[in-house]
């Protein structure tokens, strides 16, 4: 490992056997973090953790459910504990989602879905992570959200009220935040190009779309999304990622309180 971006950091990432989780956990190993990754299934985790104790890097698992808080609590103290505090958590769980159903069929539970899911996700790992970090030593708390925060097109209630949630959430908390010297800020990336052959959930999302166009979610990606962009591309793994690590670095000591936008120019902020 040759990097010293996060010498001497200690991150937590919740979704951390994920396409997005993993590919931020394997940069931040790099630059010299010690690296927490957290999530639902250990098979996954150990892949991970793998490929970043093959580059030399320090690496923990733990099977954690993130919707239940007295859970995610106690694993957040048991990482401060052993690693002596934390420095920066991402919370990179997914929840799947309806797109494309618009209001007069879409039910009461599918719209809420991604709305309890995300929010309660990202709610019970900042609840957990803030008091462990701060207090003379800088901490960074990072949110992802997507473009749907944002976009007004049809079909994408519960998405894009999740979205937009998360994004309220991280500009509150950072001001919440600030006194104890702990940075929040969102990440925006759009649909990630290389996220189906990761093992994303983006594949399944995208089936139905990209079959009605008779194209691969793949082409679907790449020529149907990524068109509409300023850039007319999709954002890969490790431009998230590097871009997180830049973040939750200390040159990047006075970001706070906004959405880094990742969209290729989906959305012009």
């Amino acid at each position: 490992m040759s990097g010293s971006l996060l010498k001497d950091k200690n991150a937590v990432i919740y979704g951390g056997g994920g396409a997005i989780g993993g590919a931020v956990a394997r940069v931040f190993a790099r630059e010299g973090a010690r690296v927490f990754i957290a999530g639902r299934t250990q098979a996954r985790l150990d892949a991970v953790a793998r490929d970043i104790a093959a580059e030399g890097g320090t690496v923990e698992t733990a099977q954690v459910d993130v919707l239940d808080l007295g859970a995610v609590e106690k694993h957040a103290a048991a990482v401060a504990a052993t690693a002596g505090g934390i420095d920066v958590a991402l919370n990179a769980v997914s929840v799947m989602h309806d797109q494309g159903t618009p209001l007069a069929d879409l039910s009461p539970d599918v719209f809420m879905r991604p709305i309890d899911g995300f929010l309660r996700a990202l709610f019970n790992t900042s609840k957990a992570v803030a008091p462990h970090m701060g207090r003379g030593r800088p901490g960074v708390i990072l949110t992802l959200s997507e473009p749907g925060a944002k976009l007004a097109i049809g079909g994408i209630l519960g998405h894009a009220v999740s979205a937009a949630g998360k994004e309220a959430f991280t500009r509150v908390l950072a001001a919440e935040l600030a006194p104890e010297g702990i940075r929040v800020i969102g990440i925006r990336p759009h649909a990630v190009v290389d996220a189906p052959a990761a093992g994303s959930y983006t594949k399944d999302l995208f089936k139905p779309p990209a079959e009605a166009a008779g194209q691969s979610v793949q082409e679907f990606l790449e020529s149907g999304l990524a068109q509409g962009t300023l850039l007319k591309r999709l954002p890969a793994l490790s431009e998230i990622a590097e871009t997180a690590a830049f973040l939750a670095s200390d040159r990047a000591g006075v970001v706070t309180g906004t959405i880094v936008n990742l969209s290729g120019g989906a959305l012009v902020d």
